[in-house]
């Protein structure tokens, strides 16, 4: 059972079906622990989502209930992305989204990289 029971894994969500072939992506990267895609709606420059090849929510229950060995490759492969996409020179964003507040929109634990511009200090609160 995942951690944030407010959003359950629901196996038909769009990250689920692109890991299963059913939908395309314009890949980045993959591996054993990971797979990583341009965004279809860029938020800058460069917006890739890097996603478990398992069944997680979000970073609350990627951390709670993954392995050792897949918290330890999907980190890697975040790195290995930015650094492949040169991208840590000049910097980027990292950014997972969990729950309703933060208007998670796939409930499929993601790490967005944001880059190729001056992206901001930090997030505005629309408040």
């Amino acid at each position: 059972m995942p951690v944030n029971a407010t959003l359950p894994y629901d196996d038909q969500n769009i990250f689920a079906r692109i890991l299963r072939g059913e939908l395309p992506c314009s890949k980045v990267y993959e591996d054993d622990w990971a797979l990583a895609f341009h965004d279809i709606n860029p938020q800058a420059p460069v917006h890739i989502l890097v996603i478990p090849k398992a069944p997680f929510v979000s970073w609350d229950d990627f951390s709670a209930r993954g392995s050792d060995a897949q918290i330890a490759g999907f980190i890697r492969a975040v790195g290995t992305v930015a650094r492949e996409q040169g991208l840590v020179e000049p910097g980027y964003r990292l950014l997972a989204n969990t729950g309703p507040d933060s208007l998670q929109e796939v409930p499929h634990f993601h790490v967005h990289i944001c880059a190729g511009k001056v992206l901001g200090r930090m997030i505005v609160s629309p408040d």
